[in-house]
């Protein structure tokens, strides 16, 4: 029994869901993850947001946007993913995840932990996207500065799994919520 434990359980937590938001950078990812987060807080969930870009700013070895960093930063990304489910929480992870065979390998290390895996394509047309900019990467990465950006000289491959497909050109962040809310019941009774 654990020190702290005051009601004598021994149990493990159920593994909470991960809610895997991926799309092109500006698509609306991180909005409609810090959304989603405050209403499932507001139900009495323990949430935790795994996004791409604060892992990118607080990576002590700041990773480039090849490939292979791509692929190393989604590994990385889908074991905190998975801890974190382990140990109760729902989690929302919001990267942008091109490439489906990392997506396939995050899929499976979380659900390898027990927790549900929800795919969801964040779709926005590139040109919204790149009209958003948020980050000023694509107008670097068109002007030569950022080399392997997803969706200008490095491909997005959108999934063909998806659990969910959200377009943000037609939906807004509260129906994108309630759409989501509706997935992550309608999956905890299916399992």
């Amino acid at each position: 029994m654990d020190a702290t434990d005051t009601t004598g359980s021994t149990e493990e937590p159920t593994p909470g869901p991960v809610v895997y938001l991926t799309g092109l950078s500006g698509s609306g990812k991180s909005t409609i993850a810090e959304a989603l987060a405050d209403a499932l807080r507001r139900e009495g969930r323990r949430v935790e947001i795994v996004d791409g870009d604060v892992l990118r700013e607080r990576d002590p070895t700041p990773l480039g946007f090849d490939r292979a960093a791509r692929e190393l930063q989604m590994g990385r990304a889908a074991l905190l993913a998975a801890e974190l489910a382990a140990s109760g929480a729902t989690v929302i992870s919001a990267l942008i995840s091109p490439f489906d065979t990392a997506r396939r390998e995050a899929r499976g290390a979380i659900e390898a932990s027990g927790a549900p895996f929800f795919l969801v394509h964040v779709s926005t047309p590139l040109a919204v996207a790149e009209a958003r900019d948020p980050k000023g990467h694509y107008r670097r990465a068109r002007a030569g500065e950022i080399r392997d950006f997803t969706g200008i000289d490095s491909p997005y491959e959108p999934p063909l799994d998806a659990d969910l497909v959200i377009d943000t050109t037609t939906t807004a962040v509260d129906d994108a919520v309630t759409r989501l809310q509706g997935l992550l019941s309608r999956g905890a009774r299916a399992r």
